[in-house]
C-alpha cells in the first residue's frame, strides 16, 4: 500500500463524493437543461450528438494547448500568470457549483461569485489545508458540466484511452507529471487535486522519543498523498454524457468502476513509486460499461 489505510481512505472518500457532486451538477445543467452562468453554456446540437457531430478534435486540441501552456509557463516560471489562471478557474468553478441550488435566481450568478470569491483568495493565496480539499469536491464537477454536453459515449471512451495513455507516458516515460506536481506545490503553493499531507509511522515514533525541548529544532518529514484534478474530473464526464445518454443506474457502474481502479492501484502501490492513475481508473470504467451492456441497461 502507497500510503496508509487512513490516509487512503480519506483520498477514496473525497473520490467518491466527488463523483456524486458530480451526477448532481451534471444532471442540473446537462440533463435538466438550465443555463450554465458565466457565459458557459455550450452551443445546442439540433440533433443528438454523434461521433461526427460531437466537439472531440476541438476538445482535444484545447487539452493539448492547455497542457503546452502549463508546460511553458513553468519552465519560465512565470507564477503570476499561473496563480491568476487558477484563481478564474477556481472562481468560476465554484461559482457554478453554487449557482446549482437556486437556477431560476437573475442575479444568484452573481451572488454566487461573491460567496465563491473568499474561498478561491484562499485557496490560491493563502494555502488552507481544509479549503483546498472541500472546494476540490466542486470544482471538478462544475468543469465537467461544461464537456458533458460536447461529448457522446464513444468520443468519451476515446478521450479516457487517450488521457490513460498520456498519464502513463508523462508519468513512466517523461516524468513530466511528478515535476508538474512538485513545481505546483513547492514553488506555486497551489495544485490542482487532492492533497493530504500526513506523518509516518516511523516519524511520530521519533517525535515521542524526542525531548521536547528539541522539537523546534527538529526537521519533520511530511509524506503526501495526492490525487490530479484530472483522475477525478475525467471519470465525472465519463458518468455523465452515460447518464445523459442511459440513466442513472449505468452513471452509477461507472462511479462503482472508476472507484475499484482507483482502489486497486491505492491498495497495491508501492511506496516511493508514482504510478499514472487514470489507466486504472479507465479499466474500472469500461468493467462498470460491460456490466451494464450486459445488464442490458445500455446498447449500442
Amino acid at each position: 500500500m502507497k500510503h496508509n489505510l487512513k490516509v487512503t481512505l480519506i483520498i477514496l472518500a473525497m473520490f467518491i463524493v466527488t463523483q456524486f457532486i458530480g451526477l448532481y451538477v451534471v444532471n442540473h445543467y446537462s440533463v435538466q437543461d438550465n443555463e450554465i452562468p458565466y457565459g458557459m453554456e455550450t452551443p445546442e446540437a439540433e440533433q443528438e450528438l454523434d461521433f461526427y457531430t460531437s466537439f472531440l478534435p476541438s476538445i482535444i486540441i484545447a487539452f493539448v494547448f492547455a497542457i503546452v501552456l502549463l508546460i511553458l509557463l513553468t519552465k519560465f516560471n512565470l507564477n503570476f500568470v499561473l496563480r491568476i489562471w487558477f484563481f478564474t478557474v477556481i472562481l468560476i468553478a465554484i461559482g457554478i457549483f453554487l449557482n446549482s441550488f437556486f437556477p431560476n435566481e437573475k442575479y444568484f450568478p452573481y451572488i454566487a461569485l461573491i460567496f465563491a470569491l473568499p474561498l478561491a483568495i484562499i485557496k490560491v493565496f493563502k494555502r488552507d489545508f481544509l479549503i483546498h480539499n472541500l472546494t476540490e469536491l466542486v470544482i471538478y464537477p462544475a468543469i465537467a458540466s461544461v464537456f458533458v454536453p460536447l461529448l457522446n459515449f464513444w468520443t468519451v471512451i476515446i478521450i479516457l484511452f487517450l488521457i490513460s495513455i498520456y498519464d502513463m507516458w508523462a508519468v513512466w516515460h517523461s516524468g513530466v507529471m511528478q515535476k508538474m506536481a512538485k513545481y505546483q506545490i513547492n514553488e506555486l503553493k497551489v495544485f490542482s487535486g487532492f492533497f493530504v499531507p500526513y506523518v509516518s509511522k516511523k516519524t511520530k515514533m521519533e517525535l515521542k522519543e524526542t525531548p521536547k525541548s528539541n522539537l523546534k529544532d527538529k526537521k519533520i518529514k511530511v509524506s503526501l498523498a495526492i490525487l490530479g484534478g484530472g483522475d477525478v474530473v475525467f471519470p465525472i464526464i465519463a458518468s455523465g454524457v452515460v447518464l445523459r445518454q442511459f440513466g442513472f443506474a449505468p452513471a452509477l457502474l461507472v462511479i462503482i468502476g472508476a472507484t475499484l481502479g482507483l482502489s486497486y492501484l491505492l491498495f497495491f502501490a508501492e511506496k516511493k513509486k508514482f504510478y499514472p492513475a487514470m489507466p486504472f481508473i479507465t479499466a474500472g470504467i469500461l468493467l462498470g460499461l460491460a456490466i451494464s451492456w450486459i445488464s442490458g441497461l445500455i446498447s449500442f
